[in-house]
């Protein structure tokens, strides 16, 4: 109620649009985004939502940085490097995790590892872990007790890749089908909320470990004091993934890194508990070891993200000693993760509204051109009525070969005559004078909204063959684009953005 009907703001995790603010809006978010998802997160997992409060302070930490650039009427490179600087600080100053922090703003948030953005975002996170150790001192969020990892773990690892990348695409399915299915049913927020609060109210009175962000449960996944067997560890994994759908979907804020964490360290006890269930004498280290797998493989099949997933886990744990077996698995689990499911957890709304191009992409460079670059308005128009003769006085001053039709009391655009389908006319005196415009233009035509992305337009270029097409909005002719001039633009976009 209070995001939708004070702040007015969206519910759910809210990394996608810091996403799609540097995929297509130039870095730039509103102020409130600023305030609004911390509150929405302070009141979601206070009473119980599982989620997490990370992602709402990216978010914050993003909106701070875009509207200070903005203040300073920055241009668009500055903006998203500023807006990924305060994005990189949240990050690094909520899990006291400087590297995490910058290598998930290239990887995640904007995308690509460009020296111009990676200066802002290293100070950024240095600078915030700074500040964060001088309040609460360097402090890692988990501990863990040491292990000597094992060839067989080595091994072992590639075996828990793969069920963390099946866990990974069923919490993004899960996510994404709860969402379906609760704005299908239950169209009225308010309903929806209740429903949604009430599900969850159930799951956690009999299962308390899923309430929150469920960073306890973590903590004694990973110091190995779980005493949990293999059938509560199953109910613990699907209830934390139905909550936390049902938190987000339902109405409530927060993100999806702390119930990942869960899903990961829940992940690698069981399969732990299973391997030691069919293999007695086989040697392995400790089931501690492989919760901080399971966290790494959870958090890069989920967010597509690799190096992110290996360095959170070494710097939230300090188990800087697993990295090799969390390489593996990270590595391994996002790929197969991919296979399955094409897109992360934040990215795939956002690509099927058309919303997410990355930096030197055709979408993105088609996305910072402007339909209005590319209108030609040097055309002659002509009527239907008109004969043929009427058309050589108008043939001799233009410089085009071909005339858009517009209707003598409507204005509207009726279609457009070519000098190729006029010339076999206007030769004969006879059929000069008897033919009209409108008997031999063109009138099946594939035309161009003002509202179209270059993308669409690129494709109707494709589908039609054509080297040029009519711009139309509401009945209304406003000009031509040329396959030629978009291919030029294009051209000059791309070397702008490759010499940043």
């Amino acid at each position: 109620m209070l995001l939708k009907y004070i702040i007015r703001d969206s519910d759910g995790h809210g990394l996608p649009e810091v996403i799609h603010s540097i995929s297509l809006k130039g870095g730039a978010l509103k102020l409130r985004s600023s305030i609004s998802k911390l509150l929405g997160s302070l009141i979601t997992i206070s009473m119980g939502g599982s989620a997490g409060p990370e992602a709402p302070v990216v978010v914050s930490g993003a909106s701070i940085g875009s509207n200070f650039a903005k203040f300073f009427g920055s241009d668009e490179k500055i903006k998203i490097a500023v807006t990924g600087a305060g994005a990189a600080a949240a990050i690094a100053a909520i899990f006291n995790a400087p590297i995490t922090g910058i290598i998930f703003t290239m990887e995640v948030i904007i995308g690509e590892w460009a020296a111009v953005y990676m200066l802002p975002v290293v100070i950024a996170s240095v600078t915030a872990t700074e500040l964060s150790r001088a309040f609460h001192g360097n402090q890692i969020p988990f501990s863990h007790s040491g292990f000597d990892i094992l060839h067989n773990d080595i091994f072992l690892s590639i075996g828990l890749a793969i069920f963390t990348a099946f866990v990974s695409v069923f919490f993004i399915r899960s996510l994404r089908k709860s969402s379906e299915y609760l704005n299908k049913f239950f169209p009225n927020h308010f309903i929806k909320a209740l429903f949604a609060g009430l599900l969850i109210g159930i799951i956690i009175y009999f299962f308390p470990e899923v309430r929150g962000e469920g960073y306890k449960l973590v903590q004694s996944l990973i110091t190995e004091q779980f005493e949990g067997g293999i059938i509560f560890l199953l109910l613990i994994i699907f209830l934390k993934i139905a909550a936390t759908a049902l938190t987000l979907n339902g109405g409530g804020a927060g993100g999806v890194f702390a119930p990942s964490l869960l899903l990961g360290s829940t992940t690698g006890i069981l399969y732990y508990q299973i391997i030691q269930l069919f293999t007695d004498d086989i040697s392995m280290s400790g089931p501690g070891l492989y919760a901080l797998m399971g966290m790494a493989g959870v958090i890069s099949g989920t967010l597509a993200a690799p190096l992110s997933g290996v360095f959170l886990i070494v710097e939230i744990t300090s188990g800087y000693e697993a990295i090799l077996p969390l390489m593996l698995i990270s590595f391994l689990s996002s790929t197969v993760a991919r296979l399955m499911e094409k897109h992360s957890i934040y990215h795939h709304e956002l690509v099927k509204q058309g919303h997410l191009h990355r930096p030197r992409t055709d979408g993105r460079i088609l996305a910072d051109i402007h339909i209005e670059e590319l209108l030609e308005k040097d055309m002659i128009s002509v009527k239907p009525e008109m004969l043929l003769k009427e058309m050589i006085p108008i043939i001799k001053k233009s410089k085009r070969n071909y005339f858009p039709v517009i209707d003598s009391e409507t204005e509207e655009f009726r279609g457009i005559l070519y000098f190729n389908d006029l010339k076999n006319f206007i030769f004969s005196i006879e059929l000069a004078n008897s033919i009209f415009v409108e008997e031999i233009m063109d009138q099946e035509l594939t035309t161009v909204s003002p509202s179209d992305t270059l993308m669409d337009i690129q494709g109707k270029f494709e589908q039609t063959r054509l080297w040029s097409l009519p711009v139309v909005k509401n009945g209304r002719f406003l000009g031509l684009i040329s396959k030629a001039t978009m291919l030029d633009l294009y051209r000059k976009e791309l070397k702008v953005q490759t010499d940043k």
